[in-house]
């Protein structure tokens, strides 16, 4: 159910594009939708989208390969809202996705107080997903676990929510938002997912997706786990998205030490640390636009240079930048190119001798870090792995800052030197390596260097 207090709240009818004064239904492929209007009054307007699910339509065509079962007929589809339930708003409210309206054009682009109600929604992650997937998307969430049977309390909570949303949205928006929340939250998806779910998934999260903390999870949900696909989409996002910020992007301005000085300093620090653990194939890990792989080209002792990151844009800046089109023959034979998110294991890293990530640890949310740490430290597993991040005690040396300010739009979180320590030392503990810290940048005797640095070795005793 969705509704609005808008006056005159019949308008909802316009920007649905389904007349309150009658009752509709639409054929779906797993049943039929029907839309009707319980109340519409110039005080209050409420859309019901009832699906009726017909169980054998669900199973129909699937062949007998794998002999009857019953759970393909009795199960929760016919009461539960869920990825059912989607395909039949996306269908049935297609117009309304697209935020058009003929005859209120300008309501169709104004925000308007909204409430959503879905008695009975499969979640499976409980009333706490729902909160972290609607919350950071404006709207109030109230949701209640569901008893698996009332009549015994023993047995605890279903996965299923009564969910109650307010907040203040285009209706374009609030379609959208349960368009693609719905199959998310239910976590599967009843038809076969293929590369075309992706452009499906960017429509509808257009001007929100990019920038929600949970865009990794909602991409893998929405995309069954498929990893090719759910990679293809968070590169796409990060393409698009106006809060992704390069490695060599202004930071805050006005710092003691001017951030040309400071961006020399750091590529020096990482090309000693380099040569001392006498690295010849290495990774650049978030390379950017390529702000360190022309030093690293220039050392002839890099027989193999990688330059990896999840924007193919920033690839593109790169290749720009090193003039990979006029490069030497030679030169151009050691280096490669890879889009890639660093959160996912990819079996293209395994193998070399060193992987750098300068200032790009900050740019991920924090839950994101353990998936960084298994996919760099185990799945790839390098000889050699240099982090650089900023002091934040340091900050307050930099007079154009605010007080508790980070000094990028982009960063997610800034470590004090003792916060940076604990974890790369946890690091380090649980994936075999050792490793020792290095400070960036003249080393103020109060708050620190601006720059911090941990160079981890593999093999090496602690």
């Amino acid at each position: 159910m969705l509704s609005t207090t808008h006056r005159p709240a019949t308008d909802l009818g316009f920007l649905l594009h389904k007349n309150p004064a009658r009752a509709q239904q639409v054929e779906v492929s797993t049943g039929t939708a029907h839309v009707f209007y319980p109340e519409a009054t110039d005080d209050r307007c409420t859309v019901v989208l009832l699906l009726e699910v017909d169980p054998i339509a669900l199973v129909r065509g699937k062949g007998d390969g794998e002999g009857f079962a019953l759970g393909q007929y009795v199960n929760d589809r016919p009461y539960a809202a869920s990825s059912l339930l989607a395909v039949a708003l996306g269908k049935v409210f297609a117009s309304a996705r697209r935020g058009v309206s003929k005859e209120r054009p300008e309501l169709a682009d104004t925000p308007l107080p909204l409430e959503v109600h879905l008695p009975a929604l499969s979640c499976r992650g409980g009333a706490e997903l729902a909160e972290r997937f609607f919350g950071p998307l404006g709207w109030r969430v109230q949701a209640t676990e569901l008893p698996l049977d009332g009549r015994f309390p023993e047995w605890g909570a279903s996965r299923h929510v009564d969910l109650r949303l307010t907040g203040t949205h285009r209706v374009a928006d609030a379609v959208n938002h349960l368009y693609v929340g719905l199959p998310v939250l239910d976590g599967a998806k009843h038809y076969w997912v293929s590369a075309d779910e992706i452009d499906k998934l960017l429509r509808a999260g257009e001007g929100w997706l990019a920038a929600h903390p949970e865009r990794e999870l909602i991409a893998a949900r929405y995309l069954a786990h498929q990893k090719r696909l759910t990679g293809t989409a968070l590169a796409r996002l990060a393409e698009v998205d106006d809060a992704e910020v390069l490695d060599d992007a202004p930071e805050v301005t006005d710092p003691p030490t001017p951030l040309a000085q400071l961006a020399q300093l750091r590529q020096g620090a990482v090309l000693a640390a380099l040569r001392s653990a006498g690295a010849h194939r290495v990774l650049d890990l978030g390379c950017g636009s390529g702000a360190l792989l022309p030093a690293l080209l220039a050392e002839p002792s890099f027989t193999e240079v990688v330059g990896v990151d999840v924007s193919a844009r920033a690839l593109e800046l790169a290749a720009r930048r090193l003039r990979l089109d006029r490069m030497p023959e030679r030169q151009r034979a050691r280096l490669i190119l890879l889009q890639g998110a660093l959160t996912y294991t990819d079996a293209r890293l395994a193998g070399y001798d060193a992987a750098v990530l300068m200032e790009v640890v900050e740019h991920l949310d924090p839950d994101r870090l353990p998936a960084l740490e298994h996919a760099v430290f185990t799945a790839a597993a390098p000889a050699t792995v240099l982090v650089t991040t900023p002091n934040v005690e340091h900050n307050v040396r930099y007079p154009a800052l605010a007080a508790g300010g980070m000094r990028h739009r982009d960063h997610r979180f800034e470590w004090t030197r003792a916060e940076f320590t604990d974890w790369a030392q946890g690091v380090a503990g649980r994936r075999g390596y050792a490793v020792r810290f290095l400070g960036i940048g003249p080393d103020d005797p109060e708050v620190g260097p601006p720059t911090q640095l941990a160079v981890f070795d593999r093999g090496v005793a602690a």
